[in-house]
């Protein structure tokens, strides 16, 4: 069964069809890349899946449980979070109180406890803490965890948006556009930071990305999005080499 089931998913927007009859079907630890011409639809997919829109049509069924049209925290529960386009931290909280913000879905305390600092609290606290830590280390932002998040450097800051996503310990995770505005050199590395996560922490991984090396360097699959509709999918070698999808991109 696969990890992410997507069957006939549509919606409209003033009459126009957004995404129109989008399948997809991921297999639990695969690295999977959604790409196509600009304004094919492919943000529209993210926030399909994370709740953001409801499907005019279709079913999503994350393990097997569907999803359909729930909530975006209710999506979030039952396990995908997400990253954006452009870069949405908590600018004014320090980066070790983004990552800790992703970790309340699995730490709870009462209201009481933590207006009165209570025991219970603060071992809370220290645990959050320490989970934090370990995230911000395999980023390499330890020596950074009390830096405010806007302080950081632009690549720095989509490391840390990652790390707040994967702090809410999802079974899918979706990177939307991560190399955007990055250079060649952190390009490289975020592409080692993808392979690391997913072998790390055992990881689906659905991106949309523009970056053709990185996606033909670590995606093992494709689907190719044009006007909202699917124009090639399959292993990423054959789909980059499908003429379809080289008009599309020639014709972007």
């Amino acid at each position: 069964m696969a990890l992410l089931d997507v069957q006939n998913l549509c919606i409209s927007f003033g009459g126009l069809r957004a995404v129109d009859d989008f399948e997809i079907h991921i297999e639990k630890g695969q690295l999977y890349g959604l790409i196509g011409p600009n304004g094919a639809g492919k943000t529209t997919v993210f926030n399909l899946l994370t709740g953001v829109y409801k499907p005019g049509e279709g079913i999503i069924r994350l393990d097997g449980q569907d999803i359909t049209g729930k909530k975006t925290i209710e999506i979030n529960k039952a396990g995908i979070a997400r990253t954006f386009q452009n870069i949405r931290l908590f600018k004014g909280m320090s980066v070790l109180d983004n990552v800790k913000a992703g970790l309340h879905n699995h730490y709870k305390y009462s209201s009481l406890a933590g207006i009165f600092r209570l025991p219970s609290w603060r071992k809370m606290e220290r645990e959050m803490d320490e989970r934090a830590m370990e995230l911000l280390e395999v980023f390499d932002l330890g020596g950074e965890a009390d830096y405010l998040a806007s302080n950081l450097p632009y690549g720095k800051q989509r490391k840390l948006e990652i790390a707040r996503a994967l702090a809410t310990e999802p079974k899918l995770l979706l990177l939307d556009e991560p190399a955007a505005g990055m250079n060649p050199n952190e390009t490289k590395e975020l592409m080692d930071t993808i392979r690391l996560i997913r072998d790390q922490f055992d990881m689906t991984i659905l991106l949309i990305e523009h970056d053709m090396k990185l996606v033909s360097g670590i995606c093992e699959a494709l689907s190719v999005l044009n006007f909202g509709r699917i124009l090639a999918q399959g292993e990423t070698g054959t789909v980059l080499n499908d003429p379809q999808v080289i008009t599309a991109y020639l014709g972007e």
